[in-house]
């Protein structure tokens, strides 16, 4: 047998191998979550590695008293998800197709926004939430994490939208169409796996969002997932089954829209990159 082709297939199961433990490694805190909220009237020493007995016991109680914050978490995220496109699109479009003097500088000013840390914005936006009402809303809330995904949507989809040819959206305005239109019919359907990914990335941002929950909330009228789990753990530090099974009902929504938009996020990501 070939010595090159012995060292290829070794090289090969060694990678093979690496990869194993390394996912395994990733992958465990996913399971131990699992495997706890599986787990009735479990202490978190007395934790078996496998369920024998799995109960959903801890669900139940998971759902029951934190079913209101993930609708909230719901509501607040797709909110945010809509108003990130609705100003990132028309935005994207003219730094993309435009040629606006200073164009580069937006773009990279809005990089450096993205690097601002978030305790910083939410500082200076309860100041500006208390004089508006906002404090303790929705649109407060859904205003606050849309511009958390902001930054990354218009740059995402500047760089998508630079690569449609004028040739393009000049031939619908031969048509009859006008800038508008043509924005509206060509450019946004030619830039659906971009508008996916942004929307996603917004959506993930929003519901993952821990500091503006907690610092423009004073009460208990919007409370988010993540607010909730906060709380959760306070209140039930000695009943981690359930404290878990919250976590894994706050994971499964993200998890199932990663799986499903994953083909379109591929596409997105990559789709600026080739003109």
């Amino acid at each position: 047998m070939n010595p090159n082709s012995n060292r290829r297939r070794l090289r090969a199961s060694w990678n093979t191998t690496a990869a194993l433990l390394i996912l395994a490694v990733l992958l465990f805190p996913v399971y131990w979550m699992l495997n706890t909220a599986l787990q009735p009237e479990s202490s978190v020493a007395a934790t078996e590695w496998f369920p024998a007995s799995p109960g959903l016991e801890n669900f139940d109680t998971a759902f029951s008293s934190q079913g209101g914050s993930l609708l909230t978490s719901f509501v607040v995220a797709l909110g945010a998800v809509a108003v990130c496109l609705s100003l990132a699109a028309p935005a994207a479009y003219g730094l993309a197709q435009f040629g606006l003097r200073g164009g580069q500088g937006i773009v990279f000013t809005t990089l450096i926004t993205q690097m601002v840390p978030g305790i910083v914005i939410a500082n200076a936006l309860y100041s500006a939430y208390a004089e508006l009402g906002l404090v303790n809303s929705y649109l407060g809330l859904i205003l606050a994490d849309a511009s958390l995904g902001l930054p990354f949507a218009i740059v995402l989809l500047r760089a998508f939208m630079v690569s449609i040819p004028n040739e393009v959206v000049e031939a619908a305005m031969v048509d009859g169409a006008n800038r508008f239109t043509a924005f509206v019919r060509i450019v946004l359907p030619m830039s659906r796996n971009a508008l996916i990914t942004a929307g996603l990335f917004t959506f993930l941002f929003a519901w993952s969002d821990f500091m503006f929950a907690l610092t423009l909330n004073t009460t208990d009228d919007v409370k988010p997932i993540t607010l909730g789990i906060y709380q959760f753990v306070g209140a039930h530090v000695s009943d981690w089954g359930a404290v878990m099974a919250t976590a894994v009902l706050s994971a499964v929504p993200a998890a199932i829209l990663l799986v499903v938009a994953q083909k379109y996020i591929s596409a997105g990501i990559t789709g600026g990159s080739i003109k």
